[in-house]
């Protein structure tokens, strides 16, 4: 089986250097987008199987981002982990409310965030 393509959403470059270096080196591939906007293009190109989004961008923010990605039929079976710093309850809620499948609180544990993405990764296969 080839190897799970997934597509980390941050404005931060050494946030998406982190998750980078901890998804690779676990066999994952990894594409990379700065913003929601760009997200939504890659997605066009390079359709992942799990999308981890962050939501304070600048433009389009995360939870705009994973709504348009939920929205449409094409995309709307690609499951979102939001990691955030947003660790409101409520952002929790709005997010999942979006269509997130999970929603983490940066820094994320690396352990619980590859727990996750496997859990998410089996049940869509």
């Amino acid at each position: 089986m080839p190897a799970q393509k997934i597509l980390i959403v941050d404005d931060s470059p050494t946030e998406r250097h982190f998750l980078t270096e901890l998804l690779t080196a676990h066999g994952y591939v990894v594409i990379t987008a700065d913003s929601g906007e760009d997200a939504l293009e890659c997605i066009k190109t390079n359709l992942p199987h799990l999308i981890l989004m962050d939501v304070v961008m600048p433009g389009q923010n995360g939870f705009q981002t994973t709504r348009a990605i939920t929205r449409d039929p094409l995309t709307q079976h690609l499951p979102i982990i939001i990691c955030s710093s947003k660790a409101q309850e409520t952002d929790r809620i709005w997010g999942m409310r979006q269509g997130a499948r999970d929603y983490m609180i940066k820094p994320v544990d690396a352990k619980q965030l590859l727990q996750k993405i496997a859990t998410l990764l089996k049940a869509g296969a």
